[in-house]
């Protein structure tokens, strides 16, 4: 059985897009896995992210066990981990891989939706 970070409280976990060639490449699935980030709140992320490398050492694998806006649980593989500390306290970066048929993108095209109005008195 595969290890896992389960999300036990809190809202479901927000997912960013990921460009960089290193996660990127790191995919040699023939599914269509797409890299995004996530960032956790957490009170022990050294043990988590200890966790992973315990996993990956074995040649295991590790997921993100949370649940999705709708409630239902889903996973996700984790392919790599980090632990920050902020003034806030900690927080977990999680690289993970979602399955491209299940995830939607919100874009931004960085322009403020009132900017017209301001050019146009």
């Amino acid at each position: 059985m595969d290890e896992q970070i389960t999300i036990i409280e809190g809202p479901p976990p927000i997912f960013e897009h990921v460009d960089d060639g290193w996660a990127m490449g790191l995919n040699e699935s023939p599914h269509a896995l797409v890299p995004a980030l996530t960032k956790l709140r957490t009170l022990n992320g050294v043990a988590l992210v200890e966790r992973c490398h315990r996993a990956w050492r074995k040649k295991g694998h590790i997921r993100l066990h949370y649940r999705n806006d709708m409630g239902m649980e889903q996973t996700a593989p984790i392919l790599a981990a980090r632990n920050v500390e902020t003034p806030n306290g900690q927080v977990l970066l999680l690289w993970v891989y979602l399955d491209r048929e299940q995830i939607e993108y919100e874009m931004d095209d960085g322009e403020d939706d009132g900017a017209e109005d301001d050019l146009n008195p």
